[in-house]
């Protein structure tokens, strides 16, 4: 019987792929040398390449890539009736897919396949190459997934090393070109930077800082980053800040000299959504860098986070310094702000009230209106902030001690919790050195390989690597928790006790870092009424104040 000669390769299609990942792992020859080595097949058997396919810098366990779109567009359109590829990873590393193609799409137009170092040719059906093509696929997909791993895992451990493996840092910082890739200050943006923080700590909404922003033409992160690079970045952007962009700001730790890494990941190595990972299991390094903003400031802004108050404008764009604050004890809804055209006889001032929100909107048969003037709810309260802190709470002795109670109370279960982990710790870097120490002894008296054993040693010497940087950022939260006392932080806090202590007139500022919130009652029989005012630096206590 004669040979069946195969069909020559007339209308012949090649593709080339590579991929980062294959890149890094030395894995597979440049787009130009595959296309030497098919350009030359295809010659060699007499053929003409009338199209080439490449997809450069794609993994293969993705088949939504241009240049295979592009391919199967041309088969479908008769433009070509072979495609040559190097061998079956370049094609791809899904082998579902992988398989598909091969046994059911391409026939279906018609298509010859052909991997050349594999000796596949769909041809030649029965051949044993053929037969072992599944195999193959199979074996592709797993080096997707080992190299995925690996590639992970030295990601990882880059990240835990201190290294900064993003392309560049949030707004106000700049990579450094030293090793660790450290952030170092933008000095320009650092300033937009500080100014975003202290407007929110004035009490300031996201929506109307970024109005600010934009009402001084300042530049957002995008049209910042890409005057530094010279306008080469095209990314459209439009010109105004947005409130998402402020909120991303404000609640970046970036910003107080902590870099966080290992945010998020993908769903697989052939699944590439991006999802979030959890909070506990992130990688922080703290003090890495320089601090654009205090810790104070920071903790300020973020305690406005789980206020009741969200404050709104009034028609001049102002937020009133008690605007969020008022509770009505009956119906829990927030009081509201009413405007009056009548003024004080000794005075400008308007005789402006707050009355409860239910009964301004829906009435006296749903809630009564426990209304009180603005002025006199400015003076209750402004007296009651000088009162409470007039006496022990600006000794600074007092004060000093109250906080380290404060602080060793909330702290006392992390506290335990990393005495046990530093315990954990140094008994498993004791355990790593007594296996480095036994596997020394195998490889000298029972002969294992070298291979095997510097394998079995670069392992435990990378776990000991990481249990040695746990157990010093364990012990520096140790040594701080020690150290309340002689701190920055019972200074500051002393700081800011002192100046409220002076409080004459109320901010939005001084309300919101000093009130949780304020219940108003509705008068009783004698005209008396209950107003409790909840601080945030007296937990669980409150002032009760009875006022007519």
């Amino acid at each position: 019987m004669t040979a069946k000669t195969p069909p020559p390769f007339s209308k012949t299609g090649i593709y080339m792929r590579l991929s980062h990942d294959d890149d890094k792992a030395c894995e597979s020859s440049s787009i130009e040398n595959q296309r030497i080595i098919l350009r030359k097949y295809v010659a060699e058997r007499g053929g003409t390449v009338i199209a080439e396919y490449v997809d450069d810098g794609l993994s293969g366990t993705n088949f939504n890539r241009p240049g295979v779109k592009r391919m199967l567009g041309d088969a479908q359109a008769g433009k070509i009736d072979t495609i040559v590829v190097k061998d079956l990873s370049r094609f791809g590393r899904n082998y579902i897919q992988v398989g598909q193609y091969i046994d059911y799409i391409f026939p279906a137009y018609g298509i010859r396949f052909v991997a050349v170092n594999d000796n596949i040719d769909t041809v030649d059906r029965g051949s044993a190459a053929m037969d072992m093509m599944p195999i193959m696929n199979v074996f592709n997909e797993w080096h997707a997934a080992n190299t995925s791993k690996k590639i992970r895992a030295v990601l990882e451990a880059k990240q835990r090393s201190g290294i900064y493996t993003n392309w560049n840092y949030a707004y106000g910082y700049n990579v450094s070109s030293d090793e660790n890739r450290t952030a170092v200050v933008d000095a320009e943006a650092a300033q937009v930077v500080r100014k975003i923080f202290a407007l929110r700590s004035e009490g300031k909404s996201a929506r109307a800082i970024a109005k600010i922003l934009t009402d001084e033409k300042i530049p957002n992160p995008t049209n910042h980053f890409r005057r530094l690079d010279g306008g080469k970045w095209n990314r459209p952007c439009k010109p105004y800040w947005c409130p998402s962009t402020v909120s991303g700001i404000l609640s970046d730790p970036i910003y107080i000299g902590v870099t966080v890494q290992h945010k998020t990941t993908s769903v697989s190595y052939k699944n590439h959504k991006t999802v979030k990972i959890p909070e506990a299991e992130r990688i922080v390094n703290e003090n890495s860098h320089e601090a654009i903003i205090s810790v104070e400031l920071w903790n300020s802004v973020q305690q406005m986070k789980n206020s009741v108050s969200r404050g709104r404008t009034d028609k001049s764009d102002v937020v009133h310094p008690l605007s969020g604050l008022l509770i009505c004890p009956d119906c829990g809804k927030k009081f509201k702000l009413k405007r009056s055209e009548k003024k004080y006889a000794d005075s400008d001032v308007r005789k402006n009230y707050f009355c409860c929100r239910t009964y301004a909107d829906l009435g006296k048969n749903y809630c009564s209106s426990h209304n009180i003037s603005e002025r006199e709810m400015e003076s209750i309260v402004s007296g009651d902030i000088r009162e409470m802190l007039s006496g022990h709470e600006t000794d600074e002795s007092a004060a000093r001690e109250k906080f380290i109670a404060l602080k060793s109370k909330s702290g006392d279960r992390s506290r335990c919790s990393d005495q046990a982990l530093l315990k954990s710790c140094e008994a498993r870097i004791a355990e790593i050195d007594r296996l480095i120490r036994a596997a020394f002894e195998d490889k000298i008296l029972k002969d294992m390989s070298e291979s095997v054993f510097e394998s079995l040693c670069e392992n435990y010497r990378s776990e000991r690597y990481a249990k040695e940087e746990e157990l010093r950022k364990i012990k520096k939260r140790l040594a701080e928790t020690a150290s309340y006392s002689d701190g920055k932080e019972v200074n500051e806090y002393i700081s800011r006790l002192k100046s409220y202590s002076d409080c004459t007139i109320l901010t939005r500022e001084l309300c919101i870092q000093l009130i949780e919130f304020i219940t108003v009652g509705e008068k009783n029989e004698n005209g008396v009424r209950d107003i409790h005012i909840y601080y945030r630096l007296k937990k669980n206590e409150n002032s009760d104040a009875e006022r007519k």
